[in-house]
C-alpha cells in the first residue's frame, strides 16, 4: 500500500501533521534522520504555553493545541506534570501590566491576586518585592524528551503511523522521495526541518529570513517543595506577545532596561517547572545568530541564579545538567508554512512555541493539503 503522505522531521510539528492525516486515516510515513528527535522539541521545557500569547496570531492555536494535548496525553500515556501558571510582578510597572492584560479577552479564567492571597496560594513566591500575581489555569506542561517518543510510539501503534529512523531526505520530486535508504513514493510530503537551515529548501528559508535561537537551560535538583503551576517573572511580560504589546508593557521595558540590561542583552527571561521527580527545569537566554552558539557563558547561568532567587526567595538548588536548545526564528510571524510544489509543504515554527501550536498548526496544513 502507498503513502499518502512523508513527513519529513519526527518532532513535535511533524508528529502533529502524522496526527492529523492519520485521523483522516491516511498512510502516513514520517522520515528522521537520526535515531530519535533531538532538536527543539526535546530540549525545551515542554510547556504548552496559552496565557500571554499574541491574541490574533498564536492564542487560538495554543488553545486548541492544548486541548488536543490534554486528549492525547490520555491515550498516549503522557503525563501532564503541571497545570497552570504564576507570573508574579516585582515592579509597580509588572502589576500594571498585569491589570491591564486582565481588561483583555484572552484573560477569561485568569486570576489577579494580590502579594498576601498569591502567597497564600503559592507559598513558593517569596518573591522580592511582590506586586500581585497572575495565575492561569490554562497552560499545561509534558516532559519533552519522553513526551515526544511517547508520542511517536504511540502513532504507531495506534494509528499505523510508519516511521524511518536513521534517514535522510535529499530530494523530493513528489510522488518520489529520495532519501539515504532509497526512494519512497507520497501522494504528497509535509517537510518539518526544525531548526535545520541547510538541507531542503534552503532557497526558501533564506527568503523568509529564517536563522536560529540559541538558548541555555539547566535542571536543578529538587528543592524540596512542590511548584502549583510553572513560574515566569517579569521579562516574560516583554517578550509574549499577549503582554508585551500592550500599551503599558512600554515602561517596564524601560525600567527592566535600566535595572537589568544584561538580561536583557541576553534575551533571559525566568521559567520554572517542575519534573516527576521533584527536579526543576530552568531558563532560559536567548542568542539569535544562523549558526547555533555552542559555547555558553557562565555568567547566564548567573543571571538565571539570581532571578531565580528574586522570585522564589531561595538560593537555586543544585545544577544537576545543562544544554543548549535551539529553535528556528523569524521576522515574518511565529509559523512560516511555504509551497515549494503543489504536494510539498515546507512547514516551521518560527517562534520557540512549537509544543504549545504544533497540533493546530498540523491540523491546519493537512487540511490545506487533503481538503
Amino acid at each position: 500500500m502507498g503513502n499518502d503522505l512523508v513527513v519529513v522531521g519526527a518532532g513535535i510539528l511533524g508528529l502533529s501533521c502524522a496526527l492529523a492525516a492519520a485521523r483522516r486515516n491516511l498512510n502516513v510515513l514520517v522520515i528522521e534522520r537520526h535515531g530519535r528527535a533531538l532538536g527543539a522539541s526535546v530540549r525545551n521545557f515542554g510547556l504548552i504555553t496559552v496565557t500571554g500569547q499574541d491574541p490574533q496570531r498564536v492564542w487560538p492555536l495554543a488553545l486548541r493545541t492544548r486541548d488536543v494535548w490534554v486528549e492525547v496525553a490520555a491515550k498516549a500515556a503522557i503525563p501532564l506534570l503541571q497545570r497552570g501558571v504564576w507570573i508574579p510582578a516585582q515592579r509597580p510597572e509588572s502589576a500594571a501590566v498585569l491589570e491591564a492584560f486582565m481588561r483583555t479577552d484572552t484573560a477569561q479564567g485568569c486570576e489577579l491576586l494580590t502579594a498576601a492571597a498569591a502567597r497564600s496560594k503559592c507559598p513558593q513566591l517569596q518573591t522580592r518585592n511582590l506586586q500581585a500575581a497572575l495565575w492561569s489555569p490554562h497552560d499545561l506542561r509534558v516532559e519533552s524528551r519522553e513526551a515526544i517518543p511517547a508520542l511517536a510510539d504511540w502513532l504507531s501503534r495506534a494509528h499505523g503511523v510508519k516511521f524511518l529512523w536513521e534517514t535522510e531526505v535529499r530530494a523530493i520530486d513528489t510522488p518520489i522521495i529520495q532519501t539515504s535508504h532509497g526512494p519512497v513514493s507520497a501522494t504528497a510530503v509535509v517537510v518539518c526541518p526544525g531548526d535545520e537551515l541547510e538541507t531542503l529548501y534552503p532557497e526558501h528559508m533564506r527568503a523568509a529570513r529564517v536563522s536560529r535561537c540559541t538558548l541555555r537551560m539547566m535542571r536543578l535538583d529538587s528543592p524540596g517543595f512542590t511548584l502549583p503551576g510553572t513560574l515566569m517573572s517579569d521579562q516574560s511580560m516583554i517578550r509574549y506577545g499577549g503582554f508585551a504589546e500592550l500599551p503599558e508593557a512600554a515602561a517596564l521595558r524601560q525600567r527592566l532596561q535600566s535595572e537589568q540590561p544584561e538580561y536583557l542583552q541576553n534575551g533571559i527571561h525566568l521559567l520554572i517547572a517542575q519534573s516527576a521527580d521533584g527536579s526543576l527545569v530552568v531558563g532560559d537566554s536567548h542568542h539569535y545568530d544562523p549558526a547555533p552558539r555552542m559555547f555558553a557563558d557562565e555568567r547566564i547561568y548567573e543571571l538565571l541564579g539570581d532571578e531565580y532567587c528574586a522570585v522564589t526567595g531561595q538560593q537555586p538548588p543544585p545544577v544537576r545538567e545543562r544544554w543548549t536548545g535551539t529553535y528556528a526564528v523569524a521576522d515574518g510571524g511565529p509559523t512560516l508554512i511555504e509551497s515549494p510544489s503543489p504536494q510539498v509543504r515546507l512547514v516551521m515554527v518560527t517562534s520557540g512555541i512549537g509544543a504549545s501550536t504544533g497540533f493546530a498548526v498540523g491540523e491546519q496544513v493537512i487540511a490545506e493539503l487533503f481538503d
